[in-house]
């Protein structure tokens, strides 16, 4: 997979083109041709690594609580196929640019406004330290901050969306229905992953469980057979 052709793809909002290279590549999992394994992350959705290469790397990534089949009360869904955990929007930055693609489904980000109040906070700024065994460490800093809600854009099938390495958001799938992105990242040197919590919260961690080959198949499987369905026509 060429990075630079898909962020060439992407700047010309060629999304047909995107979703192809999606396609081909969730086949070839499916298929055992690649060996990647799916990732739950801890913000509620599972992620397939498909490229890391330097500062750029290539995902898709799989929103939803019922995508694979499972129940609302249920960790894992038919087949043993883990479900990604329910978590509320957590307002975090990315250290890293960020060109999302949706491929199905529909995802809301917000934009957080954000700005140093060491008088009046109502947040304490946490630097995440992800270490490649799957552990997140947050650790607290001294920043202290206030946060307001920003502008909201939800982006549906076949639409682009961008996020500047160290902008605060949240990211919400509306009504929890299934959603997928191809997400391009680009990684800044002079930013760090960051995530805002309760001002006198302690350090904590948080795991990214990883899946199995078999898991890893049908969450492909699963997500290739929403791509080539057609979109419901009323999402509300």
């Amino acid at each position: 997979m060429d990075y630079r052709a898909l962020e060439r793809a992407a700047r010309r909002e060629a999304t047909a083109e995107l979703s192809w290279h999606a396609v081909s590549e969730l086949e070839q999992i499916v298929s055992g041709r690649r060996a990647l394994r799916a990732v739950r992350h801890p913000l509620g959705f599972v992620c397939l690594p498909i490229l890391r290469d330097g500062p750029r790397g290539v995902c898709v990534h799989v929103f939803g609580r019922m995508a694979f089949g499972g129940t609302a009360s249920e960790g894992m869904g038919s087949g043993g196929m883990p479900q990604p955990e329910s978590t509320v929007p957590q307002v975090h930055s990315h250290s890293w640019d960020l060109t999302s693609t949706v491929l199905y489904g529909r995802l809301g980000n917000r934009r957080m406004r954000v700005h140093d109040e060491p008088a009046q906070p109502t947040h304490r700024v946490f630097e995440v330290h992800s270490d490649p065994s799957g552990v997140d460490d947050l650790r607290p800093t001294q920043r202290l901050v206030r946060c307001l809600p920003g502008a909201e854009q939800t982006t549906a099938r076949g639409q682009t969306y961008s996020l500047l390495a160290g902008e605060f958001h949240t990211s919400v799938v509306p009504g929890g229905r299934p959603a997928a992105t191809l997400v391009l990242g680009r990684t800044q040197p002079d930013r760090a992953d960051l995530s805002l919590g309760p001002l006198s919260a302690p350090g904590h961690r948080m795991v990214r469980g990883t899946c199995d080959a078999a898991q890893t198949a049908r969450i492909a499987q699963a997500a290739l057979r929403r791509i080539h369905e057609p979109e419901p026509e009323s999402l509300s």
